[in-house]
């Protein structure tokens, strides 16, 4: 069971890990940015309280590779650590989980040999904290880094942080365009969840708990005060929770090459999708006008779309979706413009095995109709 603590009282319980842990020779895995973070402090006295040793590795990109992840692993090694910590997005964690489930293997990397090989489970303890309220990584079993150009995708049950440090002051100099993007990525995370054909009691029981609290936060969060950087931190990791046990949909698959043709943020993309997404499936499934590919069958969408909207405050699945297209609204996206060379990239560009967690067949000529509603 993961635990969560907070920085309250000068990061005692932070303090308390430690001890517990018994860590001498600590791994820092972290960006630049995290020396404009009140942490930082932290880990600077560290050695003068706790007689623990800081170890920083920062040498990885926003879109961490193989041969990043192979330097923190020979890293750690050399310097015999005993835990590590990631202070950091998406990014850092992804590194850390690397680290974390190679450090203990056999061989020193090369060619992509901790890829191929069986992942063993390690004891290792690991906490992290995150400095956005979004992707939910601290609370998911997978990790994406690029191996000779390439996307690769990590998973595996044992990199999951054991320990979340959430911090509302860590999300106090964000900017303004990437909190909201960070914002709409948990919530779309949530209600992809929730529709997923590999949805459980229990994930659906995360993704609503988060939607809740992204729509009782999101003003604060907004207006960058504690409660409601609080509030978002804790959305995010149940949003995280649902997704590590469904994986995403649609709204996933189809926003990754629009980061990449137009330069959105991802939760920006991601939210224009599934904007369209479930208005689209709110107004078919009422009139019977879709294909159902979930086996417990059209009633049980038709009920888990009424949750979601339930969880928003709303009626029924269409005034959800228009709810969630309002947010959308609301904070003030773009919606890009694209070219009929565009549209033809982008309807070819869509990772199968992820539509086939959405609940509703689709087809390219369907992918292509929804991407020019997605789009201007």
């Amino acid at each position: 069971m993961q635990k969560i603590i907070s920085s309250d009282n000068d990061h005692a319980q932070l303090d308390e890990w430690i001890v517990k842990n018994n860590v001498k020779r600590l791994m820092l895995v972290s960006g630049a940015s995290i020396k404009k973070q009140e942490i930082n402090s932290y880990f600077e006295t560290l050695h003068d309280r706790l007689c623990t040793d800081i170890i920083r590795f920062s040498g990885f990109s926003p879109n961490p590779d193989y041969e990043s992840i192979v330097n923190g692993v020979e890293l750690f090694r050399e310097n015999n650590c005993d835990a590590i910590i990631a202070v950091g997005g998406g990014s850092a964690m992804d590194v850390a989980k690397c680290i974390k489930l190679y450090c203990r293997m056999d061989g020193n990397g090369e060619e992509g040999s901790y890829l191929k090989q069986t992942i063993i489970p390690n004891d290792i303890p690991f906490l992290v904290m995150p400095t956005t309220a979004g992707t939910g990584s601290e609370a998911t079993r997978f990790a994406v880094i690029y191996y000779n150009g390439n996307k690769q995708s990590v998973a595996h049950e044992s990199c999951i942080p054991d320990t979340v440090l959430m911090d509302a002051q860590a999300l106090k100099s964000l900017p303004d365009y990437h909190r909201k993007a960070s914002m709409m990525d948990a919530f779309c995370h949530a209600i992809e969840s929730a529709w997923s054909v590999n949805s459980t009691e229990e994930s659906r029981k995360y993704a609503y708990d988060a939607i809740q609290l992204i729509m009782e936060h999101k003003d604060g969060y907004l207006a960058n005060s504690d409660e409601g950087n609080r509030g978002m931190l804790l959305a995010a990791n149940m949003a995280g929770k649902a997704i590590n046990i469904t994986q995403t949909t649609a709204g996933h698959a189809m926003c990754y090459k629009i980061t990449g043709l137009f330069g959105c943020a991802h939760g920006h993309a991601a939210a224009l999708c599934v904007r369209i997404l479930y208005l689209w499936m709110a107004e078919s499934i009422a009139d019977d006008g879709m294909e159902c590919i979930d086996p417990r069958g059209k009633e049980h969408l038709k009920g888990v779309l009424d949750d979601i909207a339930h969880a928003m405050g709303c009626d029924g699945a269409v005034s959800g979706a228009e709810c969630f297209g309002s947010v959308f609204d609301e904070l003030g996206f773009s919606i890009p413009d694209a070219t009929q060379e565009q549209y033809s990239i982008l309807k070819t560009s869509v990772n199968p095995d992820r539509l086939k967690n959405y609940p509703v067949r689709m087809d390219e000529d369907t992918i292509d109709m929804l991407y020019h509603r997605i789009l201007r």
